[in-house]
């Protein structure tokens, strides 16, 4: 298992540097830098920018430099110092916007995570077990909404149905007596009667697609020969299920979570405006808008390597319950 996991961790690695490298490219393939929009910005605002100060900027923001040095200087202070750069439009190093917006972000993902499995896993073997009861029907029928309603779309119509029936403004955190206050139990409890919406919102098509996988499986296991056998030999249903079907239902689930993170962070940075969360969504589409190159390259760094890092805790928790994954076929027969 340790030989397994070194293995890919090496590779992670090599991959990381590689999309290093591809997510540079990409932020610096658009026409034009943050000091055309900055200059453009201007000029619409009726001021005129000098050529002098043009030059001044230009310099001050290394974007005079070749593209191979822009990125090397970029990967040295970030492997080195932990430094991701300045951030042009915010004027503050990367580093210290993402140590304020990360740690919302990455607990709005990782319990979203958590939500998805702990709904979905119930919601699928009841669906696989009562096929075409009412509720398989009604449990469909959400599923197929949670896949084909994207998230920021999906925020949007519950933010507006519930300001325009109910008045009752959903979006943020806190309630606003709570939004400066230090932390105490009222502003945690405020933060549990906000964080619902964004959880339901990040999760949905998700959750929606791990019921659909996993109901499907255990209906493809249910009337396999092991399962009757088990069953006719008097084996309980219920330790029928959770012995047998249900492991190896589950097991094509598990190597979702590779995509699931990134599927989750991703959806966050979209739906984030629409909810007016103080995480990393906001931040990125301004850099995007603004084309800050370097706080924009470190938030797609950091989420290719969020799918590297779900494509391994898949890959561990695949090997931990099927020893043929980490032995490679290669034990002796």
């Amino acid at each position: 298992m340790l030989k397994y996991f070194i293995k890919r961790i090496a590779g992670c690695v090599v991959m990381i540097a590689i999309l290093s490298f591809v997510t540079f490219l990409i932020i610096n393939l658009p026409k034009g830098d943050y000091l055309s929009v900055y200059i453009a910005n201007q000029m619409a605002s009726g001021r005129v920018v000098e050529q002098s100060e043009i030059d001044q900027l230009t310099i001050m923001y290394g974007l005079n430099q070749p593209l191979m040095v822009k990125y090397a200087n970029w990967i040295k202070g970030m492997v080195t110092q932990g430094d991701f750069g300045r951030s042009f439009a915010w004027n503050r190093p990367v580093r210290d916007i993402l140590a304020e917006r990360m740690p919302l972000t990455i607990f709005l993902v990782l319990i979203t995570l958590f939500f998805q499995w702990v709904v979905s896993i119930p919601i699928a073997i009841y669906s696989a077990t009562h096929q075409y009861d009412p509720l398989d029907y009604v449990f469909n029928i959400f599923g197929f909404i949670g896949l084909c309603i994207p998230g920021f779309l999906l925020a949007l119509v519950i933010v507006y149905t519930l300001y325009k029936l109910f008045n009752f403004p959903i979006t943020g955190l806190f309630s606003p007596a709570f939004e400066t206050a230090p932390w105490n139990i009222g502003k945690f409890l405020n933060l549990m009667s906000h964080i619902w919406l964004p959880i339901l919102i990040l999760g949905a098509q998700g959750m929606a697609s791990l019921i659909r996988t996993i109901r499907g499986n255990l209906i493809d296991e249910l009337p396999k020969q092991y399962v009757t056998t088990s069953r006719a030999k008097g084996l309980e249903e219920r330790k029928l299920l959770f012995r047998y079907p249900i492991r190896a239902a589950i097991n094509p689930a598990i190597s979702t979570i590779g995509w699931s993170l990134p599927a989750i962070f991703s959806n966050e940075l979209i739906t984030a405006p629409v909810l007016n969360l103080e995480s990393v969504g906001p931040v990125f589409l301004q850099s995007i808008k603004s084309q800050d190159m370097y706080l924009a390259g470190s938030v797609l760094l950091i989420l290719s390597s969020v799918t590297i890092f779900g494509t391994i805790l898949s890959d561990i928790l695949l090997a931990a319950l099927d020893p043929r994954i980490r032995l490679g076929g290669n034990q002796e027969k």
